[in-house]
């Protein structure tokens, strides 16, 4: 009877955990292999081209191809490099960039099947490391090229991640709590949140493609002035993992504006997916339309109007929601709420 219980409780508690940990990752993979097909057959419309269309039915089989010739190339170490640095970093972002999904929730759950107060928090704090590989790959390569690409990523990356929870914070206002289910409860049961929360929803779409190193503001991967960046003495499988983590990147972005702005799932799987198809698409209509912001400018645009008009955009919602006597949180729990996300991580 021991163990039988025992057996069972290692099949509910650790096994079926795993086995969907590893069904998603497999999804997830797959599906950030086909959003490369779809970006190029996007751009492939918009620039009147065909786009890939010989390997399989309509190019549907050209992931696996680019996939596999990738794998199959040589992988070369440049003799300078700091090796364990520089095969480190790649890895690094691809498991940072995957560990979103272990707190965004898809439907009503994520993969792990914890859901608390923090979960936003928590989300942005996770996501913030993966400059961490960009860093560590400039540093570890040894090439100009390389470390001026990380170092532009990383001031860009701090800069514009400041004004990005800004953005946030009206959404929290409404809804009361840092949880991703309160806010599709509260979207659910009144209207979507981009529309008390317009400006700000604006101006976290525009850092939502700063955040992922997307035209306009792919600075750190600039080919006329830093050859490729960052990734530069990356070959091989090495370089299919970065390629990969910024992917996946713009699709947990997509989810992420989908939950805190457009309704999350309270309209069903489907309209949540074309939701977040939409977002996708219109990051990589952004590629096809809009030419490379100047540096210079990148940092004028964070600091001298993004950074004061979210701040202003925040301190009115604020006094809207007290004026109005919105239930949401006060400036006491609010400070209070965002303190103890640093105090956990400061135990950890």
């Amino acid at each position: 009877m021991l163990l039988n219980n025992i057996i069972t409780l290692g099949i509910d508690n650790f096994i079926l955990p795993l086995i969907f940990i590893i069904f998603t990752l497999l999804g997830t993979l797959i599906s950030v292999a086909y959003f490369t097909l779809f970006e190029r057959k996007v751009m492939a419309a918009m620039q009147r081209r065909r786009g890939p269309n010989v390997v399989g039915f309509y190019g549907l089989l050209q992931p696996l191809a680019d996939g596999l010739k990738l794998i199959a190339k040589e992988g070369i170490v440049p003799t300078l490099s700091i090796v364990i640095v520089y095969l480190f970093a790649p890895i690094l972002s691809l498991i940072v960039s995957f560990l979103g999904w272990t707190i965004l929730p898809i439907y009503h759950s994520n993969v792990l099947g914890i859901n608390n107060d923090l979960d936003i928090l928590l989300f942005f704090c996770l996501t913030a490391f993966g400059s961490y590989g960009v860093i560590l790959a400039g540093w570890g390569s040894f090439s100009r090229y390389a470390v001026m690409g990380s170092l532009r990523a990383i001031a860009q990356l701090i800069s514009y991640e400041v004004i990005f929870l800004l953005c946030m914070f009206p959404g929290v206002l409404f809804v009361g709590s840092f949880s991703f289910l309160e806010f599709n409860f509260i979207q659910e049961n009144s209207v979507w949140l981009i529309f008390p929360t317009l400006p700000s929803s604006l101006i976290f779409y525009i850092l939502m493609l700063a955040e992922t190193n997307r035209t306009p503001f792919d600075l750190p991967e600039a080919e006329a002035e830093l050859v490729s960046g960052f990734n530069v003495e990356y070959s091989s499988i090495l370089f299919a993992m970065f390629s990969l983590a910024e992917y996946n990147s713009m699709l947990l972005m997509s989810v992420l504006y989908v939950i805190l702005f457009l309704g999350a799932w309270s309209e069903g799987n489907l309209i949540f997916l074309i939701k977040v198809l939409f977002i996708a698409f219109s990051i990589v209509m952004v590629r096809a339309a809009l030419p490379r912001y100047r540096y210079d400018q990148l940092m004028f645009l964070c600091w001298y109007i993004f950074l004061p008009l979210s701040l202003g955009i925040f301190i009115f919602t604020f006094g809207v929601c007290c004026f109005l006597e919105i239930n949401s949180y006060s400036s006491t729990e609010l400070y209070y709420e965002i303190s103890k996300i640093f105090i956990l991580l400061k135990i950890e």
